[in-house]
């Protein structure tokens, strides 16, 4: 199985918002061509696009990484709504990973970063 991984960001309507998920990315992809970004809304290209776009090349597995700190509203039930609609109409497999603020490492990066700020004053 050749999963592609999509890194889902939230989006916004201010073009510059998006600039530290693309070049995360940026750094992901001189490596490897099996990851992209996409948004959830209000910027592009959307996950919509990318996964109708590979599945149309032939991709039929892929992994969503959201790139948000917590479950809330959008990853308990906007975005796996979305996900069995494209699994529906596409016939495509997509597993919808845990978001990355659940990662004991991103809680240690934070901490470490609050901490920094809290002993600067």
């Amino acid at each position: 199985m050749n999963e592609y991984t999509i890194l889902l960001a939230h989006g916004s309507s201010d073009p510059a918002w998006g600039a530290t998920f693309e070049q995360l990315t940026a750094q992901l992809t001189d490596e490897r061509d099996d990851v992209c970004l996409a948004f959830m809304e209000l910027s592009s290209p959307t996950m919509d696009e990318v996964i109708q776009n590979l599945a149309e090349k032939g991709q039929k597995h892929f992994a969503v990484l959201p790139l948000f700190l917590a479950k809330g509203r959008h990853l308990k039930v906007d975005i796996p709504k979305q996900i069995d609609a494209l699994e529906s109409r596409l016939d495509v497999k997509i597993r919808l990973l845990p978001p990355i603020g659940e990662s004991p490492k991103l809680a240690a990066a934070m901490l470490d970063i609050v901490n920094e700020a809290l002993a600067s004053h």
